[in-house]
């Protein structure tokens, strides 16, 4: 698990389309931890290319709920208003888990879009 972890954060530290995208095909790994880590590190890095993986990892009922939550949460942090129907959809999510984290990554890109984001002393 150490090595994978390594390559995650090496491929975070990219910070490319393409190494995203590598990020992105490491979903099929077997454990949820993994997977887990996959969606945080694809929040951090907010790449847009990541948006479809994401959003098949929140929607996938089968998937690990702590993958769910994750996924949503990195949409949010991504930042990309496009994404909004889909959190609506999930906010109504019967695990609350999900839901939260759905309503967590709305009002996270509420916020970037308020004129209060833009106006904000650094």
């Amino acid at each position: 698990m150490f090595q994978r972890m390594r390559a995650v954060f090496s491929l975070r530290n990219q910070r490319s389309d393409e190494a995203c995208l590598a990020l992105c095909d490491g979903f099929v790994a077997t454990s949820a931890l993994l997977r887990h880590e996959i969606a945080y590190v694809l929040g951090q890095m907010q790449n847009n290319v990541a948006l479809p993986s994401l959003i098949e990892r929140l929607e996938d009922a089968d998937e690990h709920v702590m993958v769910r939550h994750e996924a949503a949460e990195a949409m949010g942090a991504i930042g990309d208003v496009s994404i909004v129907p889909v959190l609506r959809k999930h906010a109504q999510d019967p695990l609350p888990e999900v839901s939260e984290s759905c309503d967590v990554a709305l009002d996270l890109l509420k916020w970037v879009a308020s004129a209060e984001f833009e106006n904000a002393e650094w």
